[in-house]
């Protein structure tokens, strides 16, 4: 399992351990990851995702999955964001033309 964020794309980075005596040494810093059951409001279903919790706090402030996962670009979704994505769409465009 990639320990990337399935909305925002988020990975692991490199960067330098720094000892007092300024040697520096190559580390990786990986993103904090969880597994959250998101809710669909459109869709009316859970769908459990492994993401960041700069992306939790995201979904909190944009106001839930859906608004979330529509502006979204493709790129940084998972396969598993992309489908939940087309789904999405799918059903706001049913409800727009009814």
């Amino acid at each position: 399992m990639a320990r990337r964020c399935e909305l925002t794309g988020i990975g692991p980075m490199v960067g330098h351990s720094v000892s007092h005596s300024n040697i520096k040494t190559k580390r990786r810093f990986l993103p904090s990851l969880k597994t959250v059951k998101v809710a669909s409001d459109a869709l009316g279903q859970t769908f459990s995702l492994r993401i960041s919790n700069a992306a939790l706090r995201t979904l909190d402030f944009k106001g839930g999955l859906d608004p979330f996962i529509v502006k979204a670009r493709d790129e940084q979704l998972s396969a598993a964001a992309l489908r939940i994505k087309r789904q999405v769409r799918a059903k706001l465009a049913e409800n727009a033309a009814a």
